[in-house]
């Protein structure tokens, strides 16, 4: 493969990309399909969770173009929220952690319950292991369906640094890229990182990406 572009235009069109782009693998296959059975869940509380980048907002963005709702986020839930909820059937409630008003997140859950609404928590980590102090809403927790977006394969990996490099306009050969995907850590916020490490040594250098950058570059991780 002589560049990246004519990369990108052999790797658009593999069936693994799916709408807006989002690249399905072994890492997040179990939660796409999962979210595409809607309403046929098990249970109205789901919860995904998975670290910062992983495309937690990605799948959300795309089921709500799908099966509509309203996006709400944990930080700065409101009362006024509360009701604005009344004409939706999917509600979702994003980066929810520990610093949060936990009776209106518990008011809030209790309202999908008593509607039988949907709802679609994301977080960090899993909901039941968030250590809420409120001892009603921990218990409600339990009653999720979680779903974690696992670190990223061989696969993913390759497909993130080469849609990191094209947004960046950024042209290396594929060897580079399956050289990086064997040494960077498996980590969806490394990966970008790294990649916006390797630009700036670039630019800095006033030379295109090679080896020797990617090389140190990985030696300063």
């Amino acid at each position: 493969m002589s560049n990246l572009n004519q990369l990108i235009i052999r790797f658009d069109h593999q069936q693994n990309f799916k709408d807006d782009d989002f690249y399905v693998s072994k890492s997040n296959k179990h939660i796409f399909s999962f979210l595409n059975k809607w309403p046929k869940w098990e249970k109205n509380f789901v919860n995904i969770s998975g670290e910062k980048f992983c495309g937690k907002t990605h799948l959300i963005n795309i089921f709500i173009k799908k099966f509509k709702g309203i996006k709400l986020n944990a930080k700065t839930l409101e009362n006024e929220d509360l009701k604005k909820i009344k004409i939706h059937e999917n509600i979702i409630l994003e980066d929810l952690n520990k610093n949060i008003d936990e009776k209106l997140i518990y008011s809030l859950f209790n309202i999908i319950d008593t509607d039988n609404k949907y709802i679609i928590v994301t977080s960090d980590i899993p909901i039941v292991d968030i250590d809420f102090s409120l001892i009603d809403l921990k218990s409600r927790t339990k009653n999720f369906l979680l779903h974690a977006v696992e670190k990223p394969d061989d696969e993913l990996m390759f497909a993130l640094i080469l849609k990191n490099l094209s947004d960046r306009q950024i042209s290396i050969d594929k060897k580079l890229i399956d050289f990086i995907v064997k040494r960077i850590d498996r980590s969806y916020s490394k990966i970008i990182d790294f990649i916006y490490k390797i630009d700036e040594l670039s630019l800095k250098k006033k030379k295109p990406i090679d080896l020797k950058i990617i090389k140190e570059s990985l030696g300063k991780n």
